[in-house]
């Protein structure tokens, strides 16, 4: 907290330096009147208050700023720091913040400069020597509370501004998770941090795992309408349908993420099922790998590989109202309000309210999507207590979507023509989505805060699908049937716990203790129609086939199923030689109880009622502050299968799959520019009958080994790249009688890559272009690898343009995907194909008001 009395040069490069100096800090700017001075540069003052030191009363204030003046005292006491690699102007404010000292500075002295990463216990001397070694600056302490920074050389014919006061609100402590979402990285495309579960948002450098956070930028600027349009960026992830509807599933270190399993906010449970709009979030975090003690069993028991969160978008502390008008073809159009204010006193409640609409035919000729959403969020900043709550509602609708296609043939067909929609008219899908979250914190001591998260969802769904199953790859002949389902789910969660941080010598424990709980109602029924012929490149429609056989009352669907997860978790992170070194441990007990009913009479015709403990040890060494090593074994944790009824053990119940990484990897921050290496195994074990006595058993087993690289950043001012490689041998290592041992596991892609660049045009002011290669290799459908899916590359350009229009910023934005028009397979995930999307161009104008 504190003034800022500032002498800047008169350009913009010096007022988006002020900028982001204010920003650096989360603090609001208030200019006082009078008009500026000419002559000598003046020395500024950029205050910080430390965090540790302020007192919660004194959390917001206005600080005057005074003249300082007698004797030089540099400070002895030794502080804690943590810094990321940055700008140098952002590292000065966290430093003043962190120090308890007042910086004062000429800011055109540190615009381009960075700054490396600093964290330790040690003098603010020793740590101003650090974030400025190599810069040329020089500084001094003209009292016992200020430092001064400034360059050899005078810099004559500057222009003096006139005084600027900062007003803030202290940061959330080291124990919070509400207001501590992690600073954008360099070229704002991705975050330097994200969640991590129960252990809360956390620096990519000092996490044991792999995570990608998207962020606002990237979503609105790629103009990503769904999850899948986000993740097309990640080289770990591909796309796909669901079985037999529109479900986007995810395949992530070569296991399927479901929609089910999404979580908001680091809680499950309350993301819609089948499609997410992204107009209602600012981050996309992707977590690579096993994670069962850090977010506990997901609901849809998928998830083995990886996890996404969802953030919900919060007012920021500058007001927004942005309107966006929209065009993709091939004749749909869509508006977006994005509308954000804080108030109260000191801005301590924030709204933040989004609605949007979508309509119209796709590039796929034939089909057609209707999307709208309303979103409400709300945050209040207290001295020792946080609170959020979401309210989000949406629908969508999609008319003869082309539908996913099966294989029962000797050979995988041919894509056919992009375009192409092999649906029959009379198919549908219909989904909306409802739901309320609502999460507290509370500081009980400076360094211990209680937390409690509480969700609602309802879900109600129906839909007329008609996938087709081809009988011959060459000719593209097959059948297509019908499967009708309305659907209605309720889910309820909420988790409860105490984060805390206390010293025990040298080693610092950050700890946290908690529990938390699903249940999820599932009501449904269904009809099944007779299959008829179709061609595959060449389709024929047919009315509503004949029903073969119904369950349930389709009006009124009954109760299905009713699954309750129930966890209890305790994690501690000791960090060692001034957070050089970073060990986490924790376990987490789960237990799953899940029952079954008759469509019919309602009774319960089946109950699971497993547990299992799932452990996590994690570790980071920091060589450098550059540079993050670690390594993690960690579990994964699914339902486990009950023996099917042609078994001899039929209706035999088995506890909760198992499934077990180790990965280790490095982390490269450049301050601009950020790389990740990864080496991880993940093994899941799997059901099989053995056909000599007809029995059951979990035996089988799936081993995926893999590579990750990642890229990430700004490397030369104005050039953006976006990322990397994955390599997976993923095998069938237990098969039944050995059959298939040592094949590929189906579908699961040996070779990935994706690399995104964007330029900043240096010859046309506020312009951007940006091109994107996404690469996937061969994968297979089936398990005996007959079924031979041919890789493919698409090219994706885009461009965008900000200019001034009267007093309001209006930005145009435009992008082609698979601009070369692709035929191609993009999925063989669950054994069936999922065709790429065609070349489709979607534009955008957006002005803020």
């Amino acid at each position: 907290m504190g003034t800022v009395t500032t002498t800047r040069r008169g350009n913009a490069a010096s007022a988006s330096l002020l900028r982001r100096l204010a920003a650096g800090t989360a603090l609001g700017l208030i200019f006082a009147g009078g008009p500026a001075a000419a002559g000598q540069a003046e020395m500024n003052s950029l205050a910080g208050a430390a965090r540790a030191a302020a007192a919660p009363a004194a959390r917001s204030s206005q600080i005057a700023q005074s003249d300082r003046s007698g004797q030089i005292a540099q400070s002895g006491d030794l502080r804690a720091f943590d810094i990321s690699a940055q700008p140098l102007a952002d590292a000065l404010t966290a430093f003043g913040r962190q120090a308890g000292l007042q910086v004062t500075l000429d800011a055109g002295i540190v615009e381009g400069l960075a700054a490396p990463a600093l964290a330790g216990t040690m003098a603010p001397e020793e740590a101003l020597r650090r974030l400025l070694s190599g810069s040329g600056i020089t500084w001094h302490f003209p009292d016992d509370k200020t430092v001064a920074l400034e360059k050899v050389a005078a810099d004559n014919g500057t222009v003096v501004l006139d005084p600027l006061q900062i007003e803030a609100t202290a940061p959330a402590p080291a124990t919070a998770t509400i207001g501590t979402l992690p600073e954008v990285y360099a070229g704002g495309q991705v975050a330097r941090g994200g969640n991590v579960g129960v252990l809360g948002n956390q620096d990519i450098m000092d996490t044991p795992f792999s995570i990608t956070s998207y962020t606002e930028q990237t979503i609105r600027t790629q103009q990503a309408e769904t999850i899948a349009d986000v993740v097309e960026n990640d080289p770990g992830v591909r796309s796909g349908y669901g079985f037999g509807n529109f479900q986007e599933v995810f395949v992530i270190r070569g296991f399927p993420l479901s929609g089910e399993d999404i979580a908001i906010d680091g809680l499950y449970g309350n993301a819609p099922r089948e499609i997410v709009a992204m107009e209602m979030f600012e981050r996309v975090e992707v977590f690579k790998g096993a994670n069962a003690f850090l977010n506990g069993a997901a609901p849809g028991s998928s998830g083995v590989g990886g996890a996404i969160n969802l953030v919900p978008k919060r007012a920021g502390d500058d007001p927004l109202t942005r309107v966006t008008g929209s065009y993709a073809q091939d004749t749909r159009f869509g508006g977006h309000v994005d509308f954000s204010r804080r108030f109260g006193r000191d801005d301590m409640f924030g709204l933040r309210v989004n609605a949007a609409i979508r309509d119209g035919e796709t590039a796929i000729d034939n089909e057609e999507r209707y999307t709208h959403l309303g979103s409400v969020a709300f945050d209040f900043r207290g001295d020792d207590t946080r609170a959020t709550l979401d309210i989000g509602s949406q629908r969508h609708r999609i008319d003869q979507g082309r539908p996913v296609v099966f294989v029962e043939a000797a050979s995988v067909p041919d894509a056919p023509d992009a375009s192409d929609n092999y649906a029959r008219s009379f198919s549908y899908s219909e989904m909306t989505d409802t739901f309320v979250q609502a999460k507290i914190e509370h500081d009980i001591l400076d360094n211990l805060t209680a937390y409690a998260a509480v969700g609602l969802r309802y879900m109600e769904e129906e839909g007329d699908f008609s996938s087709v199953t081809v009988t011959d790859s060459d000719t593209g002949d097959g059948t297509s049937g019908r499967l009708y389902v309305p659907r209605e789910d309720t889910n309820k969660s909420g988790q409860l716990g105490l984060r805390g941080e206390v010293e025990t010598g040298p080693v610092l424990h950050r700890f946290n203790v908690g529990l938390s709980a699903l249940r999820t109602t599932n009501n449904n029924a269904y009809i099944f129609g007779a299959d008829s012929a179709t061609n595959l490149y060449d389709p024929v429609d047919a009315p509503l086939p004949a029903t073969l056989f119904a369950a349930g009352d389709l009006g009124n669907p009954p109760k299905v199923s009713q699954a309750t997860l129930q966890s209890v978790f305790a994690s501690d992170t000791l960090a060692f030689f001034d957070e050089r070194v970073l060990l986490t441990l924790g376990l987490r007990g789960q237990k799953v109880l899940v029952d079954e009913f008759d469509r019919t009479s309602g009774d319960k015709t089946a109950a699971y009622d497993e547990s299992a403990v799932t452990p996590v040890v994690g570790i980071v060494v920091k060589p450098t502050p550059e540079l993050s090593l670690y390594a993690n074994r960690i579990e994964g944790l699914a339902q486990g299968p009950s023996a099917p009824a042609a078994a001899v053990n039929a209706g035999e119940i088995f506890p909760p799959f198992k499934s077990t990484q180790y990965e280790v990897g490095a982390k490269l921050d450049l301050g601009a520019f950020g790389v990740g290496l990864a080496f991880y195994q993940l093994t899941q074990p799997s059901g099989i009958t053995d056909p000599a006595t007809n029995l059951f058993d979990v035996d089988g087993e799936q081993r995926n080994r893999g590579i990750e690289l990642t890229v990430f950043g700004e490397p030369v001012e104005g050039l953006r790249l976006l990322g990397g490689a994955t390599l997976n041998d993923a095998i069938l290592t237990d098969t039944e009688e050995g059959t298939n041992d040592g094949n590929d596991a189906v579908g699961v892609p040996r070779y990935q890559a994706n690399l995104g660049v964007e330029w900043d045009l240096p010859f046309l002011d506020r312009a951007t272009v940006s091109g994107r290669v996404v690469h996937t290799g061969t994968q297979f459908l089936d398990e005996a690898n007959s079924l031979k899916v041919p890789s493919w590359t698409r090219f994706d350009l885009g461009a965008r343009l900000t200019r001034k229009i009267g007093k309001q910023d209006v930005a145009f934005i435009l992008n082609v995907e698979n601009v070369a028009d692709l035929d191609y397979w993009a999925s063989a995930q669950g054994g069936y194909l999922t065709q790429g999307q065609p070349l489709t161009a979607k534009f955008s104008v957006s002005m803020d008001f």
